[in-house]
């Protein structure tokens, strides 16, 4: 039975057909795509560097500040947009909502920049201006709240076999994919204060006549999802077991995997590693570094001369679709380090303003993220020993879920839900219900 049901899985990831597993749009169907900011320079890994940006922008005039801007068919400094949803605004003299207007003529005081996950695993910060977005996804904004989580899936890459399918953040995601196709984000709610979870309609309801009452609540499903999901080119595939014990196995290391990955947000524990083997600065980090390596033999990041150790050699190799998280997370803050700026873009443009070195707050971080992908690490053998636990159990079947009327999933919850009596402000300081 488990050789017949692997040789089925496998044929099927070819096909993108599988008949032991459902796509992740059959459970979550509402989904957006990821965030286009149409710029660079509007995100990075330091806040400060982002309102220096803003300053100079906003000091500029005329053509220099069209070509700092760097317009798209989407915003050019004379676009007026509707603010983003849930971003406080302040009305000027003339009544105009800051951040509505057009920004050649009143750019306004430089928003605080928010906390966003740039891609797996890489907390940045983005200037949360509508008007400096091509493609904010104010849907998104609209339903994140402290209580919403996000499922986003990661870019399937065929070589890539190592690494998650998806993961879950509490930030608002962008989306980005460090290689292949960049994947869906997926709200675990579809309105805020967590109504309304974003799951096929019925499916709670069967869920909790085959497995029983307990842990069959929306967060209960995003942690199977979140510890059973495999990768596949039509997207994310998920197994549903009719076994309890299954389930229950599955819920569990689901929690888990999102703990790790929430670092201490939603009232959980910062992640640590047991006394002995968290990773500490042994010699001080450059102010510009230009590489980074591994001493496997040491355990330890070298950083020219700086060094941190011990560092797990599961936590160094950790990728997804293929790169390796910890080598692309620092050559990022190298280059922002020493104002790098990307490949197309000016060398006197926004994004090479704001460079000051490598700072302390990047340390601190780089040391959370070797210990957030070490605990992750640590959690294959659960996942394999799941997986494997998969291949002999019995599944609830696509026939049984269209039976139950779960399937096929109605057209209208693939759109975002309307958030009635929500009053955000349009283009020019006007208002809009929604």
């Amino acid at each position: 039975m488990a050789a017949r049901r692997t040789a089925a899985t496998t044929a099927a990831a070819g096909s993108g057909e599988d008949s032991t597993s459902l796509e992740l749009d059959e459970l979550m169907p509402w989904s957006v795509r990821p965030l286009r900011t149409g710029r660079s320079w509007v995100s990075g890994p330091d806040p400060a560097a982002l309102r220096a940006r803003w300053e100079r922008l906003a000091a500029a005039e005329g053509a220099e500040q069209e070509r700092l801007f760097r317009p798209s068919r989407s915003r050019t400094p004379h676009t007026p947009v509707a603010a983003l949803p849930g971003r406080s605004t302040t009305g000027d003299s003339a009544g105009t909502a800051a951040g509505t207007g057009r920004f050649a003529r009143e750019p306004g005081a430089c928003p605080d920049p928010v906390r966003i996950l740039h891609g797996p695993f890489d907390e940045q910060w983005l200037l949360p201006d509508h008007r400096l977005i091509d493609a904010a996804r104010p849907e998104l904004w609209r339903v994140g709240d402290e209580r919403q989580l996000f499922a986003v899936e990661h870019g399937y890459v065929p070589q890539a076999a190592a690494g998650p399918a998806l993961s879950v953040t509490h930030l608002l995601p962008d989306g980005h994919s460090p290689a292949g196709r960049p994947g869906r984000i997926r709200p675990l709610y579809r309105r805020p204060d967590a109504t309304d979870p974003n799951l096929a309609p019925g499916l709670l309801d069967l869920l909790r006549t085959r497995l029983g009452p307990e842990e069959t609540g929306p967060e209960s499903v995003l942690a199977w999802i979140l510890a059973a999901a495999l990768p596949s080119p039509s997207g994310c595939r998920v197994p549903l077991p009719a076994d309890a014990e299954v389930w229950a196995a599955g819920v569990s290391l689901g929690r888990e995997l999102t703990r790790v990955q929430l670092r201490g947000a939603r009232g959980g524990e910062r992640p640590r590693l047991p006394g002995g083997r968290r990773p500490y600065v042994r010699a001080a980090l450059p102010a510009r570094p230009n590489g980074i390596a591994y001493d496997a033999e040491a355990e330890a990041l070298v950083i020219r001369d700086g060094r941190i150790s011990p560092v797990p050699a599961g936590a160094w190799e950790f990728t997804v679709s293929g790169v390796r998280v910890l080598e692309l997370w620092f050559d990022r803050r190298a280059a922002a380090a020493v104002g790098a700026v990307p490949e197309g873009a000016e060398a006197d443009g926004l994004e090479a303003v704001g460079a000051r070195g490598w700072t302390p707050e990047w340390t601190s971080e780089l040391l959370e993220l070797i210990t957030v992908l070490a605990l992750l690490d640590g959690l294959r053998p659960r996942q394999e020993a799941l997986r494997a636990r998969l291949e002999r159990a019995s599944l609830i079947s696509r026939d049984e879920l269209r039976a139950a009327g779960v399937l096929p999933v109605p057209a209208s919850v693939r759109r975002p839900a309307s958030v009635l009596g929500h009053q955000e402000e349009g283009p020019e300081g006007q208002f809009a219900l929604l």
